[in-house]
């Protein structure tokens, strides 16, 4: 263990216990001039109600797809310049600790069902930010991390899902790339994923049923690209010619295999 990590464990004991309802005192006082007026308040129960706490390029690029795709979100961050530039294409954004428990609660953030923490630069306040929004009541919480021992400490401290951005991206483009016939992928859960790729050379001029891909290599077909039309839910007589791009959902060591 590194001494890095100990200073880490030795942090989360005293947040311990994490699991009780009584809030802790904020670490310290809103800033002066820090807006805390409150968002109009989200229903409990919906799940198009976001919290984003940190405007970086990633919390920012999280806030505004929510917002194109007709989600109602609170932008967080607590730099006024950043606030103050994002001001016009951000419906709801507004500058604040988001350390301060109070200020968080006056913000009305323990309405949300969904709070997403990015902040990249100080991981104690990420951290803090994570603790603050469990025990404001925040249902579902998503953090941000570096690293994979910054990950376990968020998951210790009460998120409930946390992403490593730059590992991922990084596993995906090397993915890709080894993979060769790969265009795209999307991993859903525990390395099965919906896999858009060329289709072999070996599969041209063969039908699904011909070529019966889940009996063996365990893909179902799910889609198939050619040039601008998109054929959804092929049948099994759908014969395949060169220059198809294929959708298959399944294991993607399985769809890795299509080009061997």
């Amino acid at each position: 263990m590194t001494k890095a990590h100990e200073k880490w464990l030795h942090f989360l004991n005293r947040l311990n216990p994490l699991g009780t309802e009584q809030a802790r005192a904020p670490r310290r006082e809103a800033n002066h001039g820090e807006a805390v007026l409150p968002y109009p308040a989200a229903k409990k129960g919906k799940t198009n109600e976001y919290v984003v706490i940190g405007l970086g390029r990633f919390g920012t690029s999280v806030a505004k797809t929510l917002v194109s795709y007709g989600r109602n979100v609170l932008a967080i961050d607590s730099d006024f310049n950043r606030v103050q530039e994002l001001s016009t294409s951000l419906p709801h954004v507004i500058q604040l600790d988001a350390t301060n428990y109070e200020a968080l609660k006056q913000a009305g953030v323990d309405e949300f069902d969904t709070g997403l923490v990015c902040i990249g630069t100080d991981f104690e306040s990420n951290v803090l930010a994570t603790v603050l929004l469990n025990r404001l009541g925040v249902q579902r919480v998503i953090a941000k991390a570096r690293t994979r021992t910054q990950k376990e400490i968020l998951l210790r401290v009460g998120a409930d899902e946390v992403i490593l951005p730059e590992h991922e991206a990084g596993v995906r483009l090397a993915r890709k790339l080894a993979a060769g016939h790969f265009i795209d992928y999307l991993e859903v859960s525990n390395d099965v994923g919906i896999v858009e790729l060329v289709a072999p050379a070996s599969f041209w001029g063969h039908t699904f049923a011909e070529l019966a891909l889940r009996q063996r290599y365990g893909l179902t077909a799910v889609a198939v690209r050619r040039g601008s039309e998109l054929i959804v839910s092929p049948s099994a007589n759908f014969r395949i010619e060169p220059n198809d791009i294929l959708v298959v959902l399944g294991k993607i060591e399985d769809a890795e295999r299509l080009n061997q």
